[in-house]
């Protein structure tokens, strides 16, 4: 008899050439009749048809119980892959054709048109089959594909680390902004209240001294009347002091007069809020840009509006020139006046100049060190002025330079400061120069006319303008990388970034504004000067309104343009 599919004997009423494995295993002996090839089993009758009951045994093929034991035959070549499509059936084709394993139902549906020589049993054709394949070679590239995957995930896992750092970062963003708008609110709210408080205290006192007046003609009067009941003896005094009384009463008559007009005056006192505020607020869509990814505008900009923004105070001796502006954290425009040495304040809703403080010197450029500190290039003397922006402009430290300054721009701890015409100093906050940057790494000189300077924070490039006509690009690490140069651009002087890649960059001479994306590839002119410039000098882009500030040499406006 055959045991577990052997033929060795045991004792049983029964002899079968081929028992059930499963039953053997239980000391009971039943015959065998068929051979599965998933268990590598034996099955008897009973056992076959559990498999039928239970989902995961029901795909399971089967073999006459021959092929299980016959001399030569291999079950372990047998395919046990099932097809994830038609029912879990056996893998057990493979075309040629299309280089793909299937079973019998994917070749009759989806191979039909595939030649029958290129068709093949698996277990028919294996070794056949096996010249086709390298099995070696392909667990090589299997392996060495597992690692790019495994590297792929760790880099996924540090981008996903390096969004969730910038997710916070921006989520601070917001609370710090809302931080300042309520400031900003709670110090309008204030004035609204000091407003009130003042206006009460005029009505107050007036209606204190007018009580004042009546109380006073009123005890005139008493006093009228009580001399006239004194004289009651006297008719000469009588006379007298009916005489007075009676000039007393036209008297009372005037302020009675007076009194009653002013009560018919109006001693309320309301508040009515800003209808055109609450409706700006109402049209936000948040309260700034959310940028996701790289998120990059490369198309050009257009104009679709423009507004002229007087910038002269009452206290300027002079008329306005303006070299430099910057905006704030909070938003509000920064604006260097050279010809009256004085920084002013603009307040990009209301457009106009909100606040402005004398320097002790002739300022062109600026930059916005933090959300309470602006560091100002001036020239004679020549020296770097830090002023306080937070309630009140007011100057506060300085340190000097070596000669001639123009722009100047921040990154983390470094102030950079074009000087000299053809040098760029980098200091720390406290004056201390730490290189200078003059010649590219074959001994030429880069600038001609180094004017203004900014960082473009999508590529993290240094950008300096030269007023020959020329923008001086470097990597983040201050190397020098390559001069654009523009027959649309003469006398180059301002240069700002937009925050998403693209470079502004101003003509003096040319009164143009063009554009570029962070590889220094022009995109276009969006600025002429039939848009309105007059000899610009230096721009600023205010990323959360679509718009751009360009101050003018000799002018007492900088332009505001809306685009799109």
């Amino acid at each position: 008899m055959a045991s577990g599919g052997q033929s060795i004997g045991k004792t049983s009423e029964e002899a079968f050439d081929y028992i059930c494995s499963v039953c053997d295993r239980q000391n009971k002996t039943t015959e065998a009749v068929k051979y599965c090839v998933e268990c590598k089993d034996y099955c008897c009758q009973p056992c076959m048809d559990m498999h039928k009951i239970f989902s995961t045994l029901s795909s399971h093929s089967f073999l006459d119980v021959g092929l299980g034991h016959q001399s030569g035959s291999k079950t372990s070549d047998f395919p046990t892959e099932r097809c994830c499509i038609h029912n879990g059936k056996i893998l057990d084709m493979y075309c040629e054709s299309h280089n793909v394993v299937a079973c019998c139902t994917c070749i009759a549906k989806d191979h039909k048109s595939c030649p029958d020589n290129k068709i093949y049993s698996v277990p028919d054709m294996l070794d056949t089959l096996l010249k086709f394949s390298d099995s070696q070679q392909t667990q090589s590239r299997l392996k060495q594909m597992i690692g790019t995957m495994t590297t792929l995930s760790k880099s996924k896992d540090a981008r996903l680390e390096k969004l969730s750092g910038a997710r916070q970062e921006a989520m601070d963003q917001v609370a710090k902004f809302q931080t300042a708008l309520e400031a900003i609110f709670r110090k309008a709210a204030d004035v609204s209240r000091n407003e009130i408080e003042e206006g009460f205290k005029k009505i107050r006192d007036e209606i204190r001294q007018d009580k004042v007046d009546v109380d006073d003609t009123s005890q005139v009067l008493q006093d009228a009347d009580n001399k006239i009941k004194k004289a009651a003896g006297n008719k000469a005094q009588r006379f007298v002091c009916s005489k007075i009384a009676e000039k007393n009463i036209k008297v009372a008559e005037d302020e009675k007069i007076k009194q009653e007009k002013n009560d018919n005056a109006d001693v309320g006192l309301s508040f009515i809020p800003s209808k055109p505020l609450m409706k700006y607020i109402q049209s936000l869509h948040g309260i700034g840009e959310v940028q996701i990814g790289k998120k990059k505008k490369q198309d050009l900009y257009k104009m679709i509006s423009s507004r002229d923004i007087n910038i002269k105070v009452p206290s300027d001796s002079s008329d306005c020139s303006s070299f430099g502006c910057c905006l704030t954290n909070d938003h509000q425009l920064l604006v260097t006046d050279c010809d009256n040495k004085n920084l002013k304040r603009v307040d990009v809703q209301t457009m106009k100049v909100i606040d402005h403080c004398s320097l002790n010197g002739t300022p062109f450029g600026l930059c916005c060190i933090s959300e309470e500190i602006v560091a100002v290039a001036c020239r004679i003397p020549y020296k770097v002025q830090f002023v306080s922006i937070q309630d009140k402009m007011i100057p506060t430290r300085t340190f000097d330079l070596p000669g001639n300054c123009y722009g100047i721009a921040v990154k983390g701890d470094k102030l950079y400061v074009s000087g000299d015409n053809t040098t760029l100093h980098v200091y720390d906050m406290t004056g201390k120069c730490l290189r200078t940057i003059s010649k590219d790494s074959a001994g030429n000189y880069l600038f001609s006319d180094c004017t203004h300077i900014t960082f473009n924070e999508s590529s993290d490039k240094m950008l300096v303008s030269d007023f020959r006509s020329k923008l001086v690009c470097f990597d983040g690490r201050e190397n020098y990388q390559s001069t654009i140069t523009d027959s649309d651009l003469s006398g180059v002087d301002g240069v700002c970034t937009d925050g998403r890649g693209n470079i502004f960059v101003v003509g003096r001479y040319s009164e143009t504004v063009v554009q570029y994306n962070e590889d220094g590839t022009k995109i276009g002119v969006i600025l002429k000067g039939q848009d309105g410039l007059q000899q610009p000098s230096s721009v600023s882009f205010h990323q959360g309104l679509n718009r751009i500030f360009v101050t003018m040499v000799d002018s007492n406006v900088l332009k505001m343009y809306d685009l799109e």
